[in-house]
Order: C-alpha cells, then structure tokens, then sequence
C-alpha cells in the first residue's frame, strides 16, 4: 500500500477496526478515512454508494460487523444474517464500483464445519456442516469472502480475506450475555473479586478447545497481507496454540486475581468442541503471532478497567 493513499477502515470503532488504525498510524500511514455509526449506515446502499463516489478511496480494511457470542448468536440469528450481509455487499460491491485497488474482508473461523479437520485448513471451507449455534453469522462471512472471490474471478480484482481465530484485547464487548467468552469471564470474575463472591459459574463443562489471537496481532496481520498476499482463498489467523476453556477460565481468573471457586453447568451450551487453525499458509507467507495468551489477558483487563462505557456494554 502506498503511504498517503487513501485508506477507508470500516467499522474503526469496534476492536478489530481500531487495532488495524492503530497499526496503520504505527506503520506511517497518514490518510486514513473512518465514519462512525450515525455518519455512514453501511446497511444502506445508497448511503454506501454516495460515500465511495465521493471518497474513492485505494484500500479498504472491511472490519464492520455485527458480532455477540453463543447467546446472542442464539437468540437473534435472522439479524446477524441481514446486518452482516447488507453492509459486507454494499461495500464490497461499492468498492469495486469506485476502482478500489485492494479490499481485505475480515471474516471469522466459525465459517469452517462444526466437525472440520483438526487444525482447520483454509481448503476445509464448505465441506461440512455449521455449528448450528452461529450458524447465521457464518453463512453471511462465507457470503462476503465467497462475494470477494467471485470478483477477483469475474472483474479482476484483488479483493482479499482473512479468517481470525477467537479475538480479544483492547475495546473488547465485555457485557454479561452479548460477548465472547474471554472478555465475559474477565468481567465475571472482576465482579465476583469486588463482591467477594464464593463462587462463580461457567458454562458448560470445560471440555471444548479454544485457540485466541490478541487483537492488535490480527491487525498486524492485517496489514501484512494488503502488502504480501493476493489470492482468492482467504488466509487463516490465528496462534496454531489451543487450551480447553477450563484452562482458559483458570487463567483469567488468575489474572484477575479472583480466588473463590469455579463451578461449571453442564446444562449450558459447550458449542464446538474443537476449533484450531491451520496456520501455516500465515507463517509460509513470513508471519506470526507475537503476544502470549497470560499477557494478552493482562493487557485486555486493564483495558476493561480504564474503559468503564466499554465495561458497560
């Protein structure tokens, strides 16, 4: 990428669109386009439409989604289809539309089978069935790195796509039912340590394998492939290192400095059992992750305790 060309980060408010500003601003880049929210709906087309004719900007970082962990996934899949797939077309296609020179599609590893071979190949995509828990939220990813590869292979554009593992770190959700698992175990055993609460319950039985990626290697990552990768088959992002949830839940509450008793519920839902990635195209192209899970952790409950509207949520 040039360094004064023009680049649009879509969704900078949420925690990957932010890393990847951060990374880019780290690295020199000093054109770099945000709207918020109420600026720019990317669920309208024609609002999309009029903000490329005006902006045309060189690249695009596609970071925007509607995101929420098992419950909210859960609860209210019809949405998470029709927001995830109305903004990925609009700006995709918007993009093509206004000669953008490279987009790069942020997805998520839930595209892959529920049962998919262990680590997950980036080839594995399509070859089996959903975990029907996120299954809506897949279903529209997919759509949008399939939308990517069908331009590439009708038009000749060079749109790409990156599939994270688990994400966590700074401007994380940490609400009590909507987040991911990480950041919702940093808030629950934060809350029991102030209450001095004798115990607190987790979902599930422990059981299910986990692979977690701080956020701010994602965007480094990120910004790695705009300059080194072309290609239609997305790029898996991840550590290539998993622990069970039990550990997982065992070291944030170290971290937090919880010392009461963790209880499990099996009658809450574990969802798939095992999910690691394939990352050796990542590290064949010249990359890895630098942050280790127990600091990552470290870094993300600080972030949870200087940012209390973020705490709220």
């Amino acid at each position: 990428m040039e360094r004064h060309a023009k680049i649009y980060v879509a969704g900078h408010r949420g925690m990957v669109g932010s890393a990847i500003v951060r990374e880019l601003e780290r690295q020199g880049y000093d054109n770099i386009v945000t709207r918020t929210h109420a600026e720019l709906d990317l669920c309208r087309q024609d609002a999309v439409e009029a903000f490329f004719a005006a902006e045309k900007p060189a690249y695009v970082f596609l970071a925007a989604a509607k995101v929420g962990g098992i419950v909210a996934n859960r609860d209210a899949p019809a949405d998470f289809m029709y927001r995830n797939m109305m903004l990925e077309m609009n700006v995709i296609h918007a993009a093509w539309q206004n000669g953008c020179r490279k987009l790069e599609f942020l997805g998520s590893s839930c595209i892959y089978p529920r049962l998919a071979p262990q680590p997950m190949p980036e080839s594995c995509l399509l070859t089996g069935a959903l975990e029907q828990t996120n299954e809506a939220y897949a279903l529209a990813k997919i759509s949008g790195l399939k939308y990517c590869s069908y331009l590439n292979r009708q038009y000749g554009t060079d749109f790409i796509s990156v599939m994270p593992t688990n994400l966590y770190g700074p401007n994380d959700n940490y609400h009590p039912e909507h987040s991911h698992v990480l950041p919702a175990l940093i808030r629950r055993f934060h809350e029991a340590k102030e209450s001095h609460a004798p115990y607190v319950v987790c979902w599930g039985d422990g059981s299910p394998l986990r692979e977690f990626l701080y956020v701010d290697d994602l965007a480094n990552l990120c910004v790695f492939l705009m300059n080194h990768y072309s290609g239609d088959e997305t790029v898996n992002a991840g550590t290539g290192e998993e622990l069970s949830i039990r550990d997982l839940t065992e070291l944030v509450a170290r971290v937090v400095g919880y010392t009461g008793e963790i209880r499990w519920d099996p009658s809450r839902p574990n969802g798939t059992p095992r999910k690691l990635l394939d990352v050796s195209k990542a590290a064949a192209l010249g990359w890895r992750a630098k942050t280790p899970l127990e600091e990552g952790i470290r870094l993300s409950y600080e972030d949870f305790l200087h940012n209390p509207v973020r705490a709220e949520r």
